[in-house]
């Protein structure tokens, strides 16, 4: 029993080998090259532990340089599931959601391929024939049309650019005394309306485009109307036997060739913004047909390139086509494959820009194109007002519906530190004035001199300064922060269950060590897509993200392996309550070492000094901002943990100094 070529044909493309072997092997990361398409293994024919077996995803087929195995994904199924070859298509066809054709059940096979044969024939007839009509002298208007859009005598033969007669039956009547009428009824080209009228031609007074396959054929057209006043500017084909409009794209065959070697494609919007990338340089573009981008074209984009790029319009539509598309590409994002997005300038579209201004404005744009995360982030960002606390709350809950629908975890894991930093910097304050003193009024920079300016409070200690060697007044400040950020690390993933009462402070915490950052990042993400599991499974779903043992990391610090939950887990509101009172104690340390630096480099000051303002050495309002500063740090730990973490009376004496302004009568 035999199946048509194309049935074949598509199925491959639908279903990447490497899905089918990637469900019977686990693939080499150093070796493989997802982008590429390129994967190796051990071989699953023959018991071995290096990865000799190899899947090229572009040419679908598979070789082991052990025991000289190869073939394509039915080759493969049929050895692996001991199947026919019949059956083997079948478990294809179920992978790719496609219904096996009639003919494996029909004996009259035969005869549905005949008919698609002489379809394909009617449909290369009525090229030739809408050729003719465009050269002849009832195509001038729209060779005019044509030459007005800057299509060249090259381009029209290459695309086989067509006019179909302002005429009701022209089409019609060709077919008829040729005796093929049935057939063009059958392929969408003539319209037999159901009341029984006279047929009539489907394309009338358009410019016309033809729709090839990736084998070459034929398959549909789309017209273009040359009467601004039509109901429907752009017209396709029906549905037929030949032609699916969301498995099409324009341009597929050359274009798919071409990507080969660019290695991307561009996904315009239409027939002439394809033509004219083509003719300027950029062969590797293609177009869906009038509607939005569908699964199945989305899976043809990625058999061409790992990372399509999409041109828009660059107005309001094209920015509303880019965000409806980041909906449908999330769930079927892979390590490898996502989409890039190129905004044309305003009020333009390829083709208008190469007219305007030639294929390298197009390429400097190619350029500027952007990720799909950077795509994702403007949407769930843009004018959005985020100034109260419940209005962060919903950008947040949107936010984790976005990357929730992001189907391949370790992806979604990235998306996810990524955001969290973006949303870091989005809600961070705003950067103030370095300390100093500024003119009263105004101006140029304070002159030195006594009472020549007003103080003004520095900036707060940054990330930076928290890390610093000022900020070491024991000569072990860094060392003591990471140990304690890697005792807050290792007690959290131990005991998972707690994290649903402190993860926003985890996620909050400062992180002095970049290595200690980066785990503490996969750990909130692995419990965002995980939600609370055992430590183990936790463990692991962090060392697929990040790379490392997390367990075997923090354990190297010996402080935070000795810890009592650190090698056992607690009770969870218990350890929450914990981790919530360490966290504070380690971001007011870091407050504290900052601050400790700051007065140390404010007392070290002489009056007397070239580059010290006397005001600032004399004005009571500097050491008040001083005390202010320690005892806000100080209540805000108390308040974060619910207890103070200090019970030194350092708060009280700070309170009496400044109720009683002390410093104010020392001074004098």
């Amino acid at each position: 029993m035999s199946l048509p070529p194309s049935f074949l044909e598509e199925l491959r493309a639908r279903v990447p080998l490497s899905d089918i072997v990637g469900r019977k092997v686990t693939w080499d990361r150093r070796k493989s090259n997802p982008a590429k398409g390129d994967f190796w293994a051990p071989c699953p024919f023959h018991q071995e532990k290096t990865p000799s077996f190899h899947v090229d995803d572009r040419k679908g087929f598979y070789y082991c340089f052990g025991c000289h195995a190869k073939g394509d994904a039915i080759s493969f199924l049929k050895e692996q599931e001991n199947v026919s070859f019949i059956e083997a298509v079948e478990l294809m066809a179920q992978a790719a959601g496609m219904e096996m054709p009639a003919e494996t059940r029909d004996p009259r096979a035969a005869e549905k391929r005949d008919r698609d044969a002489r379809l394909v024939e009617v449909m290369e007839e009525a090229v030739r024939f809408f050729g003719r009509s465009f050269r002849a002298a009832a195509g001038q208007g729209a060779r005019e049309y044509a030459t007005g859009r800057g299509l060249k005598e090259d381009a029209l033969k290459r695309f086989e650019i067509g006019y179909a007669p302002d005429a009701r039956t022209a089409l019609t009547s060709h077919f008829r005394e040729k005796g093929q009428l049935a057939e063009a009824v059958a392929a969408g080209l003539v319209i037999e309306p159901d009341d029984g009228g006279a047929p009539y031609d489907r394309f009338r007074g358009r410019l016309i485009f033809p729709i090839r396959d990736p084998r070459g054929r034929c398959i549909a057209f789309g017209g273009r109307a040359m009467d601004p006043g039509a109901r429907a500017k752009y017209l396709n084909s029906p549905e037929t036997a030949l032609f699916h409009k969301g498995r099409t794209l324009y341009n597929h065959g050359p274009a798919r060739e071409a990507a080969g070697k660019a290695g991307t494609v561009i996904v315009a919007e239409g027939y002439l913004d394809v033509i004219a990338l083509a003719m300027a340089g950029f062969g590797h573009a293609v177009a869906p047909l009038g509607t939005a981008i569908t699964e199945e074209q989305l899976q043809l984009l990625w058999r061409m390139a790992p990372e399509p790029v999409i041109a828009l319009d660059g107005d309001e539509a094209g920015l509303r086509a880019a965000y409806r598309l980041i909906d449908l590409a999330l769930p079927m994002l892979a390590p490898g494959r996502t989409l890039r997005f190129c905004l044309m300038p305003e009020g333009q579209d390829p083709d208008d820009l190469i007219r305007a201004e030639g294929p390298e404005a197009v390429r400097r744009a190619l350029e500027a194109s952007v990720p799909l995360d950077a795509m994702l982030w403007r949407r769930e960002t843009e004018a959005k007002v985020l100034d109260t606390p419940e209005r962060r709350a919903a950008f947040d809950a949107d936010l984790k519906a976005a990357l929730g629908r992001i189907g391949d975890e370790g992806v979604r894991a990235h998306y996810t530190a990524a955001f969290r930093e973006r949303r870091r910097e989005l809600f961070a304050p705003p950067p103030r004035d370095k300390g100093g003193y500024a003119p009263r009024n105004g101006g140029g920079p304070a002159a030195p001199g006594r009472g020549r300016g007003r103080w003004r409070a520095p900036e707060g200690p940054s990330m930076g300064t928290r890390a610093s060697e000022i900020a070491r007044p024991g000569g072990s400040a860094r060392a003591d922060a990471r140990l304690r950020e890697a005792t807050i690390l290792l007690v959290a993933l131990v005991n998972p269950a707690a994290m649903e009462g402190c993860e926003t402070e985890l996620g909050e915490m400062h992180c002095t060590d970049a290595e200690m950052g980066r785990l503490r990042d996969a750990i909130l993400s692995a419990l965002a897509d995980l939600g609370p599991v055992e430590p183990q499974a936790l463990a692991e779903h962090v060392r697929a993200a990040a790379g490392v043992d997390p367990l075997a990391e923090l354990r190297r610090v010996p402080a935070a392996a000795a810890h009592p939950f650190a090698g056992r887990g607690g009770d969870a509101e218990s350890v929450a309550a914990l981790l919530r009172h360490d966290i504070a104690v380690h971001e007011t340390k870091l407050e504290r070492q900052a601050e400790a630096g700051a007065l140390d480099q404010f007392n070290a000051l002489k009056p007397g000094a070239e580059e010290v303002d006397s005001g600032a050495w004399n004005d009571p309002d500097a050491w008040s901002w001083r005390l202010r500063r320690a005892l806000e740090a100080q209540e805000e730990a108390a308040r974060r943990s619910f207890e103070e973490v200090d019970d030194s009376p350092r708060e009280s004496e700070i309170r009496k100094m400044l109720a009683e302004r002390v410093f104010e009568r020392r001074r004098r």
